[in-house]
C-alpha cells in the first residue's frame, strides 16, 4: 500500500522550496524517538508558499493546533466555524477539511508520530486517549485567557526544539501531553449538522476510506475497516444514515460496496500473488479462512481455491 508519510504530505501542502521546512523534512530526529515539529502558523505563511486550504486527505500522524482567526472545519456530517480562538486535536482516525475564512491568521501547530507518545513514561497509549477517540470532538472553543495558556506551552516547544539539550524530545513530549490534558477539559464546539455538502462529504470520505486500505501488499498488512459500523464510527455518523447516504448516491448499500472491493482485491490477490488462501483471508481481515471462503463463494459463486485453479489452467 502507498503510504502517504509526514514529510510527504508537508511537501504537497507547503510545497518543496521552503527553507522553513528543511529541519522538519530531515528525518533525523525520527530515529528511535518517533518524529515531532512546531511551527508558529504566521511565520510559515509569510515565508513558504503554503496552501490556506488543508484539504482532504490521508494523514499518518497527530496534530495539535492553537487556532487564532476565522476559520471552518468541515467532518462528516458536521460544520465547525471558528469566530475566534480554538485548539484543534487531529488524529489520523478522522479525516477533515480545513479552509481559512479570512486572511488574518496566527497561533501554532504542532505535528508527531504515535511513535513520539508511545515513548513516554507517563504510561499514555495514543489510541486510548479520549480526545484522540474516533468518536470525539477534537475542535474546542477557547477564550483569549485560554489561548494565551496554550500560546505558553507552545513558545516553550520553539524554544525548546531549537536548543540542544540532550532530552529535550522529553520535554517536547511532556508539553505535548499537557496539551493534550488540557484539551480534555474543554467544551466542543457546536457544530451545524445538515449542511448541504454533507452528504457528498460522507460519500466522498466513505470511499477515501474504503481506498486507503489498498493494495494489500504485504502478508503483515490486515484490513482494519470490515464493516458498515467500523466506517460509520470512523466518519462519526450513524451507521443508518451513512447507509441511507450511500444508497441515495450509489444506489448500492455500505455493505455492498464494502464487500464489492474486498471481492475485487481478493481475486488480485489471488490472481497476482502465491499467497495461500489462509494468508488471503488474513490480510482481508476475516479471522477464519471457512470465514472468507464462505463469503468469497456467496460473492462470486465459487470458492477462492476454484478461482485460482481456473487461472492457471487459462494461463497454462
Amino acid at each position: 500500500m502507498e503510504i502517504t508519510t509526514i514529510k510527504e504530505f508537508y511537501k504537497e501542502v507547503f510545497g518543496g522550496a521552503c527553507p522553513v521546512m528543511d529541519d522538519f523534512l530531515d528525518e533525523n530526529n525520527s530515529n528511535d524517538i518517533g518524529h515531532f515539529n512546531v511551527f508558529n502558523i504566521r511565520d510559515l505563511y509569510k515565508t513558504c508558499t503554503a496552501k490556506p486550504t488543508m484539504p482532504y486527505n490521508r494523514r499518518t500522524y497527530y496534530k495539535i493546533s492553537l487556532i487564532k482567526g476565522k476559520n471552518k472545519v468541515e467532518y462528516a456530517d458536521k460544520v465547525i466555524d471558528i469566530e475566534q480562538y480554538a485548539i484543534l486535536f487531529a488524529t489520523p482516525k478522522i479525516p477533515y477539511k480545513y479552509t481559512p475564512v479570512d486572511t488574518e491568521q496566527s497561533g501554532h501547530f504542532c505535528v508527531f508520530t504515535k511513535d513520539f507518545i508511545t515513548k513516554s513514561n507517563s504510561g499514555l497509549l495514543i489510541d486510548e486517549i479520549p480526545i484522540f477517540n474516533s468518536n470525539s470532538d477534537f475542535i474546542y472553543q477557547i477564550n483569549e485567557e485560554q489561548a494565551q495558556d496554550f500560546e505558553l506551552i507552545f513558545s516553550k516547544m520553539h524554544s525548546e526544539i531549537s536548543s540542544d539539550y540532550a532530552f529535550k524530545y522529553d520535554l517536547l513530549r511532556n508539553y505535548v501531553i499537557e496539551l493534550i490534558h488540557y484539551g480534555q477539559k474543554l467544551k466542543p464546539i457546536a457544530s451545524s449538522k445538515n449542511s448541504i455538502n454533507a452528504a457528498t462529504r460522507i460519500s466522498t470520505l466513505f470511499i477515501e476510506l474504503i481506498e486507503r486500505q489498498f493494495p494489500i501488499e504485504s502478508q503483515t498488512q490486515v484490513l482494519q475497516l470490515r464493516t458498515a459500523k467500523d466506517y460509520a464510527d470512523t466518519l462519526q455518523v450513524h451507521v443508518n444514515h451513512l447507509n441511507k447516504t450511500l444508497k441515495e448516491f450509489t444506489g448500492k448499500t455500505t455493505t455492498e460496496i464494502i464487500s464489492s472491493r474486498i471481492i475485487q482485491e481478493a481475486k488480485m490477490l489471488l490472481r497476482q500473488t502465491n499467497w495461500n488462501i489462509s494468508e488471503i483471508a488474513y490480510s482481508l481481515g476475516f479471522e477464519e479462512v471457512a470465514h472468507f471462503s464462505n463469503f468469497f463463494k456467496k460473492q462470486t459463486e465459487t470458492s477462492p481455491l476454484t478461482y485460482r485453479e481456473k487461472l492457471f489452467e487459462i494461463y497454462k
